[in-house]
This record gives C-alpha cells, sequence and structure tokens, in this order.
C-alpha cells in the first residue's frame, strides 16, 4: 500500500491563493465516510486560482478533482497527489436571458433546481433527484426520472492539466448514459444550462413528486455512495442484483439495502475495502446467476484495498 506523505509533496507545489493542505482526510467529505487522507488537498480561491496551480504544478503529480463525495469511494489508503476541492469560488448561480442558467460546478444540484422554480425555469426540475454537484453532473453525465445532463447542456467550461481554460459544447463533451467523454484531466468550473418557460407551481409540484419518490424508494438517510451500478442496457441493476440474492447481504459493515438493491449502505463501521468487496460480490453473483457484467457507476479513487478482485 503507498505510503501518503503530503508534508514531502506540499515543498513541490506552487504558491495559490486558496489552501492547501497536506494529509487532508477525505473521508468527512464523502457521503460513505470512509477512506483516507488526500496526500495535498486543494481548495482554490477561484478559477484564475485554479488555472494558475494547474499551470505550474510539476507534470509527474497526479490531479484528481472531487465534488461533493456523493457518488464517489475513496480507498482506505488515500489519494496520492492533488485532490482539488472546489468550493465558494466557484457557487455561483446567474440567470441569463433565454431562460439559461450559467452556474458554477460546486453548486449542488438540487440548488439548481431551486434556482429554477425561483425564476419560473422548467426542464430543469430533474436535478432535484441527482445527489451531488453540477461538476459532478458533468463528469458523468448525471440524470434522473427520464433526463440528463446533456438533455439541457449548453456548454461547460474547464480548466485543463496545463491550466488552460477551455469551454467545450455539448459535441466536445461526448455524452452518453452516465458517461462524459471530455478529456480526464479537466477540471470543470461552471455550465450554462438551457431551460424553458415553466410555472412555478408545477415545478413545484414536480420537485415534491421527486422528493417523496427518492425518499419512499431509496435510503436517502443512510451513509450510501447513491447509485452503485450503471443500469445494463434494458435491464435495471437493482433487478439483478435482487435476482442474485443480494439484498440485505452484508460484508464488514457494509450492507446492500433492503429498501433498493443498488445502494450500497456504511452501517457505521464499515471500511472502503468492506464496500467495495461487497459491490464486487454482487457483480460477481449477477454474473453467475444473469451473465450480465455490471459497470460501477460510483467513482472509486485511491489505494485500492488489497483484498478486492475485479471481474471484467
Amino acid at each position: 500500500m503507498a505510503m501518503i506523505d503530503g508534508e514531502a509533496l506540499l515543498k513541490r507545489l506552487p504558491p495559490v491563493r486558496g489552501r492547501l493542505s497536506p494529509n487532508a482526510p477525505l473521508a468527512d467529505l464523502t457521503w460513505f465516510r470512509v477512506g483516507g487522507p488526500a496526500e495535498v488537498l486543494f481548495t482554490p480561491a477561484d478559477e484564475q486560482d485554479l488555472a494558475d496551480f494547474l499551470r505550474q504544478l510539476p507534470a509527474d503529480v497526479p490531479v484528481m478533482p472531487i465534488g461533493v463525495g456523493s457518488n464517489l469511494l475513496v480507498r482506505d489508503g488515500g489519494v496520492p497527489g492533488v485532490v482539488i476541492r472546489l468550493g465558494r469560488g466557484f457557487s455561483d448561480i446567474v440567470v441569463e436571458e433565454g431562460y439559461r442558467l450559467r452556474v458554477g460546478t460546486a453548486v449542488p444540484d438540487v440548488r439548481v433546481a431551486r434556482a429554477a422554480l425561483e425564476h419560473g425555469i422548467g426542464s430543469l426540475t430533474f436535478f432535484r433527484g441527482i445527489p451531488g454537484t453540477i461538476g459532478g453532473a458533468l463528469r458523468m453525465n448525471g440524470g434522473a426520472y427520464g433526463r440528463e445532463t446533456k438533455d439541457v447542456l449548453v456548454e461547460a467550461r474547464a480548466v485543463d492539466r496545463g491550466g488552460r481554460i477551455v469551454t467545450l459544447t455539448v459535441a466536445d463533451m461526448q455524452m452518453s448514459y452516465r458517461h462524459c467523454g471530455a478529456p480526464e484531466d479537466l477540471v470543470f468550473t461552471q455550465a450554462l444550462l438551457q431551460g424553458e418557460p415553466g410555472d412555478p407551481a408545477q415545478i413545484a409540484a414536480d420537485m415534491d413528486a421527486i422528493t417523496e419518490a427518492r425518499e419512499r424508494t431509496q435510503p436517502v438517510k443512510s451513509r450510501t455512495g447513491g447509485s452503485t451500478f450503471k443500469n445494463p442496457p434494458g435491464q435495471k441493476a437493482w433487478q439483478l442484483m435482487d435476482k442474485a440474492g443480494m439484498r440485505g447481504f452484508a460484508i464488514g459493515g457494509a450492507r446492500v439495502s433492503e429498501l433498493h438493491c443498488n445502494f450500497l449502505i456504511n452501517e457505521g463501521s464499515a471500511t472502503a475495502a468492506d464496500i467495495e468487496a461487497l459491490g464486487e460480490e454482487g457483480r460477481r453473483r449477477v454474473l453467475e446467476t444473469s451473465g450480465v457484467t455490471l459497470e460501477w457507476e460510483i467513482k472509486r479513487i485511491g489505494v485500492a484495498a488489497p483484498a478486492v478482485q475485479e471481474i471484467g
């Protein structure tokens, strides 16, 4: 298992206006509440601070952006290199002409839905059902209740590994189901979203319906990482997990939700290794029972637990 030595790395990093924190705990920044530290955690002051940092960063230092950790599993050995977490400098929402919202990527998806409601903008209500931030929605083409980010995206703004600020069209993003084909080294900073005229009363009713549906069908008050696996074409991951006998199955302190079989839960004492092993056991059983290899939707980062063996 690799050793995390943030103090040594810190000496190699360029100066910033934001904050650089060596050996920074990440568990409390994720919904699972597990995982090791970031070698260095960088919270940039704004987009220019981020660009300047990346432009001067030694090429051999890995970079990993994270959001609010809603669909993220940080492995127990921690994350080597620099973990970037965008904060206040990326949290603006600006209403533009033509029922558009320009949104910083640190903005929670639910806040986008509320801003759209406040200004009578329709077609963005589905963001109420996506746990996480707009940055995460861009990186994985987040969606819920029949709509996806790509359906409302006009353009995205990002900083590349060389510190260049770039603008990407929807075509540039190469989005498909729970996938974004934009270069992995991009750190998204902003999104321009296209809405349409909407009736506030109807938008509010739709948001309430989404909230009620999530609370009824998903373990939203548990330590979970959201949907664990992508739905295979024409099938539902939760049904395949249920058929494979995974409902309620546990490894260590991690358990498959009794309410929704595509959710893994930290019951309080789980390690990241427990959670990942539980997911892999589900994948093995689904492959055996249905012939389908489930694909992880949860992003897993950092030093892997040695005991976990993946399939496929």
